[in-house]
């Protein structure tokens, strides 16, 4: 299969590249494997990078290179619902590793399978950012904190179940919201 953007998307992509002088396309590397991730199943085959490789005049080497580097990068196809945990650092020494465990054990994966009813995927990623509020994880765009088992048991049946998910940060347990709001942490 050879993957074509939509007319609608290549419009999109032609506004992005002459943002950038000719020599510097490269620049547009991670928007167009974004775009090329939503648009092409979810996840980018080499193939599909070969095309983000054409399009930008780049060696394909230089699209793979980016796209396993980042863990938002699919390289195989994944299930509705990406739920990517931190492990390093302060995620680690505050559980991570068995919100881990519960979780693939919970929805009965192994790390980047696909779950039977196609939902689910789990994986483990390098740092969120989010170490204040340790363990977290991320769904699709959205920062999931403080993670419990509890916590966890809510957002798959909900998600099994088509609902919405209106978790948002809670300041009180964000150091950064804290420091931004020039609140003293001591």
């Amino acid at each position: 299969m050879n993957p074509t953007f939509s007319e609608s998307t290549l419009s999109n992509i032609n506004r992005l590249l002459s943002r950038y002088p000719a020599d510097k396309r490269k620049s547009a590397l991670l928007p167009l494997l974004h775009m090329a991730q939503a648009e092409f199943g979810g996840y980018l085959s080499p193939e599909t990078m070969d095309y983000v490789a054409q399009l930008l005049t780049l060696r394909p080497i230089e699209v793979y290179e980016v796209a396993s580097f980042y863990t938002m990068f699919h390289k195989q196809p994944t299930g509705k619902y990406v739920l990517e945990v931190c492990r390093t650092g302060p995620c680690a020494l505050n559980g991570a590793e068995s919100i881990i465990d519960y979780i693939t054990r919970k929805i009965g994966v192994t790390i980047n399978e696909i779950s039977s009813d196609g939902l689910f995927t789990v994986k483990e990623v390098e740092c969120l950012a989010s170490c204040g509020t340790a363990p977290m994880m991320q769904l699709g765009e959205r920062y999931i904190e403080n993670l419990t088992e509890q916590k966890i048991d809510d957002i798959i049946d909900r998600l099994k179940h088509g609902e919405r998910l209106d978790i948002e940060p809670n300041p009180e347990n964000s150091i950064l919201f804290r420091s931004c709001q020039g609140q003293s942490n001591g």
